[in-house]
């Protein structure tokens, strides 16, 4: 449900300094690495990927490249290729896409939605190519088309057991005056496999998976097996918690890595009353980065105007925060998300085009509360509930005296727009439930986001905004996640 650069794309280039290089189209010699980025960036989002790749290739070539600049460079370079995986499908390979998952499909009219830009296209390279997952996203931003659709799932039975499931959170958290409640074990195998191309047979391979980290909500962890020898076993504190593993790569096929282990899950409910609200210490070193800019949480002109029209006069932060969650519920529409590591403000993204994943959405709500002065992190892993199972991204904000509550923006989404089996008022109920409660079936590694793995990736990351799918590495750089699968098995132990 959720997938982003960087610090998530943001370019950090400020550190670039003092690289000669040449680049095409007439640049001179004397440019920064800082220059070529932001020429390849220019290059890149008017179409021309060959020409920012081969400005990108002669800036690696020239002498006195830094460490530094040199990530920075190759990054870019490998983001093309991210993208144009991305970005995979011609305009007939979409058409017949869309006419095997929508019944009766005209060329009329898919001419007419191409005009009106109902697919997530861009020119590469002299040809529009459209994202993959654009057939999956035409039914959440155009409900209309949902009873034609011939390959969809339905989701009623999550509908209503997350209805069931909310009710009984809250009313045990208020039979026993206490948000966490309602404790749950489970059993997890997670499998990463890379493929017999990935690497050279006999060459080691680093993974590091992802494993359930220590929360008032969530604990118990237990790792009960694993397939190679475990290297490190990251702090149960840790901000992005990791098993870490090294293997050799199979000669005759794909190399798998894999772990089973226990841990015991929370349902979660603040029973918020806006009255109790105090003002924090927002000098306090465990609160103030979570009220400050970071890369993909940036306080633009447009953010603070539209935090400042949907607050307007009110001063409570809980209020304040629960309007950011309403907003967003109302207006931002689900969207399966190209990578994260292809963007460079995965906030500002989601804002302007009023749609996006888990991931997005969620930080579109940090960054409005953080710019209010509410503190606000990511909180990521996996969504487990039994047949819905996937990748996922939700929030806490931490609000006097209740301390860090969860906020789940999908969730409040879920509810208020796709949510069609259940009543207006079981929908709203639903939502408001996920504004400071949390179901159980939840598996969390990250406190926060774009944070470095225990150990540091000697290469790029596949993925540096999050961490749910696992990363994997060799000696000759990253393993993207073209040459490898993961898999997360849920056992709920009764």
């Amino acid at each position: 449900m959720t997938n982003f650069a960087g610090p998530h794309g943001w370019l950090t280039v400020v550190t670039l300094l003092f690289v000669v290089v040449v680049c095409p189209s007439g640049r001179a010699n004397g440019s920064t690495a800082a220059d070529t980025l932001n020429h390849a960036a220019e290059l890149r989002d008017s179409g021309d990927f060959k020409g920012a790749a081969e400005a990108l290739t002669q800036a690696l070539q020239a002498p006195g490249v830094l460490a530094a600049e040199r990530r920075q460079l190759e990054f870019q370079r490998d983001v093309l290729k991210r993208i144009k995986q991305d970005y995979s499908l011609t305009r007939e390979e979409l058409f017949r896409k869309l006419s095997a998952s929508l019944k009766d499909t005209t060329r009329q009219e898919f001419e007419q939605w191409l005009a009106e830009g109902w697919f997530d296209g861009r020119s590469i390279d002299g040809q529009t190519y459209y994202l993959d997952v654009s057939i999956s996203n035409l039914y959440f931003r155009h409900a209309e088309l949902k009873s034609r659709r011939m390959d969809g799932k339905d989701d009623t039975p999550e509908q209503k057991g997350r209805l069931e499931i909310c009710r009984a959170i809250k009313e045990a958290a208020r039979r026993e005056g206490k948000p966490y409640v309602l404790p749950h074990n489970f059993l997890c195998t997670m499998t990463v496999t890379a493929s017999r191309e990935a690497v050279p047979a006999g060459e080691i391979i680093r993974a590091w998976l992802p494993i359930p980290r220590q929360y008032p909500f969530q604990n118990g962890f237990k790792l009960d097996g694993n397939s190679s020898p475990v290297v490190k076993l990251a702090p149960e504190n840790s901000p992005i918690r990791s098993v870490f593993m090294e293997q050799r790569a199979e000669a005759n096929g794909p190399t798998m890595f894999e772990i089973t282990y226990s841990y015991t899950a929370r349902g979660m409910f603040f029973d918020l009353k806006p009255e109790a609200i105090g003002r924090p210490d927002l000098s306090d070193p465990a609160l103030a980065p979570f009220v400050a800019e970071a890369p993909h949480v940036v306080f633009t002109g447009q953010i603070r105007k539209l935090a400042r029209d949907i607050v307007g006069s009110e001063t409570n932060s809980m209020l304040q925060a629960r309007a950011f969650y309403d907003w967003i519920c109302g207006n931002i529409q689900y969207s399966f998300a190209r990578e994260y590591s292809t963007l460079t403000n995965i906030s500002d993204y989601c804002l302007s085009h009023r749609y996006g994943d888990c991931g997005q959405e969620a930080l579109l709500f940090i960054t409005l509360c953080r710019s209010q002065g509410i503190p606000a992190r990511w909180q990521t892993g996996w969504n487990t509930f039994p047949g819905f199972k996937d990748i996922h991204d939700w929030t806490e904000i931490y609000l006097a005296p209740y301390g860090w509550v969860p906020v789940d923006p999908w969730a409040g989404i879920f509810a208020t727009r796709y949510s069609t089996a259940l009543t207006e008022g079981e929908r709203r109920e639903l939502r408001d439930f996920y504004f400071g409660g949390l179901d159980y079936y939840r598996m969390a590694a990250n406190s926060d986001h774009g944070m470095t793995l225990d150990p540091p990736k000697k290469s790029m990351r596949s993925d540096d905004v999050d961490f749910q799918r696992g990363e994997l590495e060799w000696d000759g750089g990253n393993i993207y996640f073209d040459n490898y699968s993961y898999k997360l098995d849920v056992r709920e132990l009764k």
